[in-house]
């Protein structure tokens, strides 16, 4: 008797919990209801909280927040979001499954499958279900879809992307001349000794620029979505450490030595040492130019076909106490508005998520009208994304980097 009211009260807690996951859907839908519980509520977003200009735009949303909705955004500001995620986990262990201490969550890659293998978010489609939603550019940015190979289905939302985009000194080069894929750079390399190079790994731009090589020479890109395939890795990654056997001796010191970091590339463009360099967001070169490390003959250019990419998400946790407002601060954060002024190099320049096609015409006015600087390209010009790899391929990538070339280095 015990053992079946044990197996009868199991299943009424998983009806109980699918009907509550039927009801949230429901309630996301269900705006004007969301807008007026949110209001009066404290909504304490969890955001990384070492940028001056990143802390001064969340103070913004908190102000609109606050004056539209009556709802209040406080940023508990974090050096590391897995310690956002312990708190989540922490409560769960608890039974505290209501009232928790996280509203909101600024999140992506390792943190975001975390929360959602231990059933840590709010029930999937909400995001998707957000008024502001109609706008996200889900075509052309796959990483919305998809974040570090893992989908999303609708348990965070999208909120900035990041972008790898290459930088020249048009007084030096001509811009006909620049290559469109990494075939055509490599290329350009052989007929321009000396005058390209990239960070050694484990530094995350060297290490996105040989993610960038392997997602275009690996003779099935379909693979980089899955873990690594011991048995076929070294055939899998043949082509890209043939590539690299052919670009180090025509590379910056012929690949006996490597840049530091980004900051480095940049001084050596800025110095005449490198002809192209490159960084993971679109406004770096303009950011250069304005503080005085660059000419401001320095432009951008990217590859037609796509360079590697992915974007950051907001989460809401399953215990959320202020769920109605979290949603709204999420909504909001996809707002054109929000996403104009996020974009906008004066407060962050951060690259939208939104579809410029799907933006009434006055939000697209505006956005063609932002000043991003004189070196960043416009959103529609920045090309296709191209998914970031399952996290395995990195970890062996760099560890056989490090076998083949750190001896030179």
């Amino acid at each position: 008797m015990r053992f079946i009211k044990r197996v009868l009260a199991a299943s009424l807690i998983t009806a109980i919990s699918g009907l509550n996951a039927v009801a949230a859907e429901r309630d996301v839908k269900d705006w004007s209801a969301i807008e007026k519980a949110a209001s009066g509520q404290t909504v304490y977003f969890n955001a990384w909280g070492g940028s001056e200009n990143i802390n001064a735009y969340l103070e913004w949303v908190g102000a609109e927040m606050q004056s539209r909705y009556g709802v209040t955004v406080l940023q508990v500001k974090l050096e590391d979001t897995a310690s956002a995620v312990a708190k989540v986990i922490a409560e769960k262990a608890a039974g505290k499954n209501e009232g928790g201490s996280v509203d909101l969550i600024w999140i992506n890659g390792e943190n975001f499958v975390s929360m959602k293998q231990q059933d840590l978010l709010l029930t999937p489609g909400w995001a998707t279900a957000l008024p502001n939603w109609q706008y996200v550019d889900v075509e052309n940015q796959p990483t919305i879809l998809t974040d570090f190979t893992e989908p999303t289905d609708g348990l965070e939302s999208p909120w900035g992307g990041a972008k790898m985009v290459f930088f020249y000194d048009s007084a030096r080069t001509d811009s006909a001349s620049l290559p469109d894929n990494a075939v055509q750079l490599l290329d350009w390399a052989k007929k321009h000794p000396g005058r390209f190079s990239y960070p050694a790994p484990p530094d995350f731009i060297g290490s996105s620029f040989l993610k960038q090589v392997l997602s275009e020479v690996i003779d099935d890109p379909s693979k980089l979505a899955k873990p690594v395939d011991e048995k076929t890795f070294e055939r899998d990654v043949e082509p890209l450490f043939a590539y690299l056997d052919q670009l180090h001796p025509v590379a910056w010191r012929q690949g006996k030595a490597f840049p530091q970091n980004y900051p480095d590339m940049k001084q050596k463009l800025a110095d005449g040492e490198l002809d192209i360099i490159f960084a993971f967001n679109p406004a770096e070169a303009s950011a250069g130019i304005k503080a005085g490390e660059l000419p401001n003959t320095v432009r951008s250019f990217t590859f037609s076909h796509g360079t590697l990419g992915n974007t950051h998400f907001v989460a809401i946790p399953y215990n959320a106490n202020a769920k109605e407002g979290a949603l709204l601060t999420a909504n909001f954060l996809i707002s054109p508005e929000a996403q104009l002024r996020k974009q906008d190099p004066t407060y962050w320049g951060d690259p939208t998520v939104l579809a410029m096609g799907k933006l009434p015409e006055e939000d697209r006015a505006a956005f063609a009208a932002l000043d991003l600087g004189v070196a960043t390209l416009a959103p529609d010009q920045l090309g296709p994304v191209i998914a970031e790899p399952h996290a395995s391929w990195m970890e062996r990538i760099e560890v056989e980097w490090r076998r083949r070339y750190a001896s030179g280095n």
